[in-house]
């Protein structure tokens, strides 16, 4: 079984994580590192996909600036979104082409993850047909097990379900970078500075939100993780951001990392 290296980088800004990111999608090119699954949160930061519309940001930047919300355009698919402390943010740099060459694929699978991990902690998170991530009714907090089939949002009385997750990937010589969002403990509120992912009249939701309970990031990565290796066949292995670090700086000292 192909390792995959799963490195928490805590609290970090999107520009620091990108940057980062970029080193390691160079070093995965070059193969002189093997895959990794980077998990962070982010301060708050709205990020504008290279599908986005900018009249999806419903605020002026100085509004931004008196929220202390940063704004930033990305090289992902997909509109705008919003990342914060209590979400936990996954990018995953791997060789998708020892894997399995197809982006659609990956996608639905980076939401099979996602819907996992929700199955853990009692909650439905379905699908919805021709949008991206992963959604929940509230409906009194009766959650059922069950996340195999995929449901429309209009199939159940025509309550409009809520995100729990967003995804928004970049693949360039089936090296993945970008990755999904998944709301634990979010500050829902910011979302409503933008039209999420570009789907107007659709709200965010959070494990706590759905749960009404506190509910830590520190027990959510775990069970990540594990649905990842589950997911891609990956033995996932624990390293430090200076592990990285190091087999980065001694990657790009004996190699000349192409971008």
């Amino acid at each position: 079984m192909k390792s995959c290296q799963i490195v928490g980088l805590g609290l970090m800004g999107y520009a620091e994580a990108y940057a980062l990111q970029k080193r390691v999608v160079a070093a995965r090119k070059a193969n002189v590192i093997g895959d990794v699954l980077l998990l962070c949160e982010h301060t708050p930061v709205i990020t504008q996909g290279r599908n986005g519309k900018r009249e999806h940001l419903l605020v002026s930047e100085n509004v931004l600036r008196q929220r202390n919300v940063e704004f930033y355009e990305s090289s992902r698919g997909g509109d705008v979104t919003y990342h914060g402390p209590g979400q936990l943010v996954g990018y995953p740099i791997l060789q998708l082409g020892a894997i399995r060459k197809d982006v659609v694929w990956y996608v639905r699978m980076l939401e099979e993850v996602m819907i996992r991990v929700s199955v853990e902690f009692g909650i439905s998170a379905v699908r919805e047909a021709g949008k991206t991530g992963i959604w929940v009714k509230d409906e009194g907090k009766e959650f059922t097990q069950s996340s195999q089939k995929a449901q429309s949002s209009q199939s159940r009385g025509g309550i409009a379900a809520e995100k729990l997750g967003a995804i928004g990937v970049h693949i360039s010589r089936w090296v993945t970078s970008h990755g999904f969002a998944y709301n634990v403990a979010t500050d829902l509120r910011n979302f409503d500075l933008i039209v999420p992912c570009g789907i107007v009249g659709r709200k965010a939701t959070s494990l706590e939100k759905l749960l009404g309970r506190a509910v830590e990031l520190e027990d959510v990565a775990p069970k990540v993780a594990r649905h990842f290796g589950e997911v891609f066949g990956l033995e996932m292995t624990a390293a430090s951001r200076e592990e990285l670090f190091a087999k980065l700086e001694m990657a790009e000292q004996v190699v000349t990392v192409p971008a």
